[in-house]
């Protein structure tokens, strides 16, 4: 298959890329580098036969430029991360829902396209959460309520919103996935598990946790990346909408501390911190649906996975000062 990712040098993007490159696929990736680096993981897609084409799928001129013989395309590009949502809410906004309208175009000229992959997020869910009682673990079909629309992290939320509804009434062969808390190696520092992993690897007395009773479900980079690409292949996927992410184990943020400092070897206490401003206090995705279309579960423990990020960060970044996203 010939296969474009926006995005494609992000976090999952760029493992997604990984595997369709280790399965002979040709692999192209959409890139403005506004948050993605030019790292040795990158490089080594370059060396498998990704290319790289650099486009801002803000200008509308450039995507002209796109060819039209795709099989499959993936939309990751998106202004993401709380200090960008917070910095720039109207930019979120507008720019967020422009490269979807853009990936649309672009997904429009395909000659056989296969599908069109949306990636919206569990935030979706946090209006719900909020207001009335969310179910969980939280299924598709659960009634979507808003955030205070004053609030800029709603803004994240409403571009992802509109993206699935653009998905859904393009016409075209989609699938919408609602990722829940995918981690693993590369994927920038402004995240609760490299930020662990690097607070207890400089061997501090103390490890200030925020958030500490709050739980989560975990999913591994390399299970993520199968599902996308078990649900992109799925002919009964198409036109759904379908979480991206492990039912179980939910554990809390300070036993994902604890695994972090069982990873890193350092005898270090644990020191709570207050709750991080509009943060759910659990957050447990139904994984029936995913299963259903594809047959698969996650097969990387939280603690393998934390591990094997570790492993990364040390060689990559920690040890060298290497770079890594924004």
């Amino acid at each position: 298959m010939k296969i474009l990712i926006t995005g494609g040098a992000g976090f999952v993007g760029g493992h997604l890329a990984h595997k369709y490159l280790g399965e002979g696929h040709d692999v192209h990736l959409l890139e403005n580098f506004d948050r993605a680096v030019q790292d040795t993981f990158l490089d080594g897609l370059l060396q498998d036969g990704a290319k790289i084409l650099k486009i801002d799928l803000l200008d509308e001129d450039a995507i002209k430029q796109v060819s039209d013989d795709y099989d499959m395309i993936f939309h990751f590009a998106a202004i993401i991360g709380v200090k960008q949502v917070s910095e720039r809410p109207y930019n979120v906004l507008v720019d967020n829902v422009r490269m979807t309208e853009n990936t649309i175009k672009i997904a429009k000229t395909q000659k056989n396209l296969m599908r069109l992959v949306f990636s919206s997020t569990s935030e979706v869910y946090a209006g719900t959460l909020k207001h009335f009682e969310l179910p969980l673990p939280t299924p598709e079909t659960t009634a979507i309520a808003l955030t205070d629309l004053n609030q800029a992290r709603t803004t994240y939320m409403l571009s992802k919103l509109f993206g699935e509804a653009m998905f859904n009434f393009s016409t075209l062969p989609i699938t919408n996935v609602r990722l829940h808390n995918v981690y693993g190696p590369r994927m920038g520092m402004s995240h609760v598990i490299p930020e662990l992993l690097f607070k207890a690897y400089n061997k501090p007395e103390k490890l200030e946790v925020a958030s500490i009773d709050h739980k989560r479900t975990f999913c591994y980079i390399a299970d993520a990346v199968t599902m996308l690409a078990k649900l992109a292949e799925a002919p009964a996927a198409q036109g759904e909408t379908v979480n991206i992410g492990n039912e179980s184990p939910e554990i809390s943020i300070g036993e994902l501390a604890q695994i972090v400092i069982d990873t890193v070897g350092e005898d270090v206490v644990l020191e709570a911190l207050p709750e991080t401003p509009g943060s759910p206090t659990r957050r447990c995705p139904s994984a029936r649906k995913l299963f259903d279309l594809t047959q698969y579960t996650g097969q990387v423990s939280i603690t393998e996975g934390v591990a094997k990020t570790y492993d990364w960060y040390v060689k990559n970044v920690f040890a060298n000062d290497g770079i890594t996203a924004k």
